[in-house]
């Protein structure tokens, strides 16, 4: 049986996974002996005009370009090749989480894989051939139609020999393909170094996401973006690359048959199979009886077992439905909690398993600022920090809609006028009244397992080893309001906190005294603050904290708690302002050596110093400068406070009821118009945006008030 994901996201918090020898490196095998495969192009259909390798391999290269695909979840399509490739860096984590033995990326086979000048597949013996896959999406709100792999190209699925984990590793920016509609199928030297470094950070920070095991360097490659810039590819894999938006398109085509097929696949060769779904919650549970946990809920379901009360009745695909939206709950709580921004969260980069995937314009928070969007183009802020959660609800109902019709059919599922024939009209109502419930229902559960993942991250945070209700307003929101008022640096400030002794902060002035600490080297910041205030507001925090503190590890040493707390909270983590200057170094001054050092630092974020260079290594984890920080710029926070129309901009983009259209069943004219919000407000799904109403949302809602009642009335209008 191939190998596949575990029912929940693996990993120890500490970027650890499999199983360690010696240097911490598993035995591993070479490239020619670990196994592989192709199940997702053996299970699913190809593109009707490549139906074989051989039919690919022998068609001219440009006759793979752009182009619409029909009836298909990939195209054989093999790398461009590329001429004189430098190696830059190797990931020693992604090579030991692969199954690959240490030593082995310096093989010339290793370096003409990476780079795209071998395949594993000859028209003689066969083997593996290099796919792109098909897919489409929502962006900014819009329906975008066909996308697919512009410029990633799939080599071949491989199994880890000592976890039995599957992934499968495809390189980026090797050469156009029929989805590359107007790009060049390239990549650059700079977003590569980025996404290289953040894949491999995010994963030793415990967060789910696709990895990156090299980066190479394309020198006679010269790509036209806003100015000629070096090429190159990284090889990137993860246990599956399909997206949201690969069942986006499918609906948007009415191709249901397909639609079906592909979810099975998730169902059966993703994830662990159907019996690993987890089971309906009884919320609240019945007359007598204890609800299963909604952080672990029942498994084990026969496939087709039925259950849920009459018009809510569940049956696989809806049980399918809830592992995704579980597993993407816990990924957004991740971002929250470790301040960590996409950027550009459509749902062709959304993950059917809860990766984080495709990394653009991407940021770690620096001052705790919950408007901030490193996406210089998302004017309106969709994918600001504070709306995160909202939308990847947002295009988990887009994958609701796309399963809705399955999942609305209930126990009529696999009958055969239905699976043959499709929907009667008279089958029709009761099976969108059934699916609506489902989604609603299902979106409870999102927000449940979002907060308490959470909850559970930020207690691990501030050191608390047991939670309280009252935690969530009495440390994280005041928290994170102070922070903000302050101008605190968000990450910095827990890596500090981190190093302190209780025996520093019994008193107010101690605390008083102590705050410092958290302040920037220009001192204390925020519109009306003063050095007396910003001290007096920080020990009034630390003295509740040192309270929650004594209470959980009173018969434990102040340094274990410190230590706990250490490896919970990241003394490096790869910002913006520090991947400028390594792109610089490496692009600009020929500089090879920084990469490692990065990378290593990327791997090990918790320790207190690498011992490789200790200026760069404190320059890295200190105070970020000044004018290099990210935040959202002061002119847009003067927009939001003083113009009305502006405010009411965001607030549309905000907004917190229900974020979806009645479904339709496999209703191509849906996809022709942007998504807008639901007329039928009854069944809010509301989502936090932040654990708190911040005073900036506030000034929104005031200053939009009447705006927004105007709005809805537009928006009932067209609906």
């Amino acid at each position: 049986m191939a190998a596949r994901l575990s029912s929940s996201h693996t990993g120890d918090g500490n970027g650890r996974s499999g199983n360690w020898v010696g240097n911490g490196h598993t035995a591993g095998v070479s490239l020619d002996d670990i196994p592989k495969s192709s199940n997702f192009t053996s299970k699913l259909p190809p593109d009707p005009a490549f139906e074989t390798p051989e039919s690919s391999h022998n068609a001219p290269r440009e006759a793979l370009g752009p182009r619409l695909v029909k009836g298909a979840l990939f195209t054989y399509v093999r790398p461009e090749t590329t001429d004189q490739p430098e190696l830059l860096s190797v990931s020693p984590r992604a090579l030991r989480d692969l199954g690959l033995k240490e030593g082995e990326e310096k093989s010339a086979q290793f370096r003409d894989i990476v780079s795209g000048n071998k395949i594993f597949w000859t028209l003689e013996n066969g083997g593996i051939y290099p796919w792109a896959q098909c897919y489409g999406g929502w962006q900014f709100g819009s329906w975008a139609g066909q996308l697919g792999d512009g410029r990633a190209i799939s080599l071949f699925e491989s199994t880890n020999p000592v976890t039995k984990i599957r992934y499968e590793v495809q390189i980026k920016g090797a050469g156009r393909t029929p989805y590359s509609r107007f790009a060049d199928g390239k990549a650059v030297l700079r977003s590569s170094i980025r996404e290289y470094i953040v894949s491999e950070a995010l994963n030793a920070l415990g967060i789910p996401t696709t990895r990156a095991l090299s980066l190479v360097l394309l020198p006679n490659s010269k790509v036209i973006r806003e100015r000629l810039e070096p090429g190159a590819i990284v090889t990137r894999f993860a246990e599956s690359w399909i997206r949201i938006g690969t069942f986006d398109l499918l609906r948007s085509r009415g191709d249901r048959n397909l639609t079906r097929k592909l979810a099975t696949y998730v169902a059966e060769d993703v994830l662990p199979g159907w019996e690993s779904l987890p089971a309906a919650l009884s919320l609240p549970a019945a007359h007598g009886q204890d609800p299963p946990s909604v952080d672990t809920p029942l498994r084990g379901v026969p496939k087709d077992a039925i259950q849920g009360g009459e018009g809510v009745e569940e049956n696989r695909f809806t049980r399918l439905y809830r592992e995704i939206v579980r597993r993407n709950a816990k990924t957004v709580a991740a971002w929250q909690a470790y301040g960590f921004m996409n950027g550009v969260l459509n749902t062709d980069n959304t993950s059917i398993i809860g990766l984080s995937l495709d990394y653009g314009p991407f940021a770690f928070m620096d001052n705790f600022d919950p408007q901030y969007t490193p996406n210089h183009d998302d004017h309106l802020l969709r994918y600001s920090y504070k709306n995160q959660p909202s939308v990847i609800w947002w295009n988990l109902v887009r994958l609701g809609e796309s399963l809705g019709e399955l999942m609305g059919a209930g126990d009529q599922v696999d009958d055969e006028v239905f699976v043959t024939k499709g929907v009667t009209e008279e089958f029709g109502k009761t099976l969108v009244q059934r699916a609506e419930k489902l989604i609603g229902n299902i979106c409870e559960e999102y927000k449940t397992v979002f907060m308490n993942e959470y909850k559970r991250l930020m207690s691990a945070r501030l050191g608390l080893k047991t939670r309280k209700e009252s935690d969530f307003e009495e440390l994280f929101s005041e928290l994170l309001d102070t922070l903000e008022a302050l101008e605190l640096d968000f990450n910095h400030f827990f890596r500090h906190l981190s190093g302190i002794s209780l025996a520093d902060i019994e008193t107010d002035e101690q605390r008083k005294a102590i705050a410092s600490i958290f302040f920037h080297k220009e001192g204390v910041g925020g519109l009306g603050n003063t050095e007396e205030s910003a001290r007096e507001r920080i020990s009034k925090w630390l003295s509740s904290w040192r309270e929650r503190i004594a209470e959980d590890w009173a018969a434990v040493t102040d340094e274990k708690r410190q230590k706990a707390m250490k490896a919970a909270n990241p003394k490096f983590l790869p910002r913006s302002w520090v991947l400028d200057e390594v792109i610089q170094r490496v692009e600009n001054k020929g500089d090879r050596k920084i990469l490692d050092r990065i990378i290593h630092m990327a791997l090990n974020p918790f320790q207190d110093g690498w011992d490789l260079n200790k200026d760069e290594e404190e320059r890295f984890c200190g105070d970020v400068p000044r004018y290099q920080r990210a935040t959202m710029s002061h002119e847009k926070e003067k927009d939001l406070k003083t113009d009305p129309s502006f405010a009411q901009s965001l607030l549309e983009q905000s907004a917190i009821t229900k974020p979806w259209k009645t479904i339709t069943i496999c209703s191509p004219e849906h996809y022709k118009r942007a998504s807008g919000y639901t007329k039928n407000t009854s069944k809010a799904c509301k989502m936090p945006w932040y654990p708190h109403l911040r005073a900036e949302e506030r000034i929104l809602r005031e200053s939009a008030a009447a705006a927004a009642a105007a709005q809805c009335t537009r928006h009932n209008e067209e609906d």
